[in-house]
Formats: structure tokens, sequence, C-alpha cells
């Protein structure tokens, strides 16, 4: 079945979809950007790029065809992001995913860091 004719059944009757405020969003898996549409759609498309947190990183998936790879990426943030970007961009994947996929694992790399908190000063008044 083609990818058209998947995403013409799929476009408005999905068990993922989450309709909130006039927007349609998505929660499928290696649905990169959480919308609704044909190009960020993980279920339809042959080659599809998807990030998901893991245990100390981020995972990243890709799957062309039937055959789907993950690759788990824990070095660090700039070698994450540069990883993310060699798989998508480089190697002519999906690059129009790139910016997307880069966005969110640095977001997923932010929220693992833990926050440190400071104490703050508290200073006594002159009288």
């Amino acid at each position: 079945m083609s990818a058209d004719l998947q995403w013409s059944i799929i476009r408005k009757s999905s068990c993922f979809l989450v309709k909130s405020l006039g927007t349609t969003l998505s929660k499928e898996p290696n649905n990169i950007s959480g919308k609704n549409s044909f190009k960020s759609n993980g279920l339809v498309n042959k080659k599809v790029v998807g990030v998901r947190p893991g245990d100390k990183g981020v995972v990243l998936t890709t799957r062309s065809g039937a055959k789907t790879s993950s690759y788990t990426l824990s070095k660090g943030g700039r070698r994450t992001i540069k990883s993310v970007k060699a798989v998508t961009t480089g190697s002519n994947f999906r690059p129009d995913l790139s910016d997307a996929a880069v966005r969110k694992a640095s977001a997923l790399l932010r929220s693992q860091t833990a926050k440190v908190n400071t104490k703050r000063r508290s200073r006594k008044f002159k009288n």
C-alpha cells in the first residue's frame, strides 16, 4: 500500500491523535516534531528518524524499509548532536528532519541533567 493512501486513511482517525486548542498533535513512535503531518509521521513513511530518551543519553532510531537500527548516544551533549546530524544529514537519510531531531535530542539531554540548587545568600541589613 502506498504511503499516500495510508496517510489518507489514518490522517483524521488514529489512536495516537491528541486534539487540543485547535491543533492536532500525534503521539506515535518515531514522530520527531509531534505534529500530525505526513512529513513527520512515523508510521507511513519509508524512511523514519526517531529520538527517545535512554538510560544516560538518547536513543536514535532509523528505519528504512523493513530494516530498523537503534543507536544509543551517551558520550555527551556535543558528540550526541554531532552524531544525530551525521546520521540524518550526512548520509542523506532524512535531511529535512535533521533540525527537528537535533532539537529533540538536545531537549532530552537538557532534561536529564541534574539541576544544581544554589544556596541563596542572605544579607544582614545594617541599622
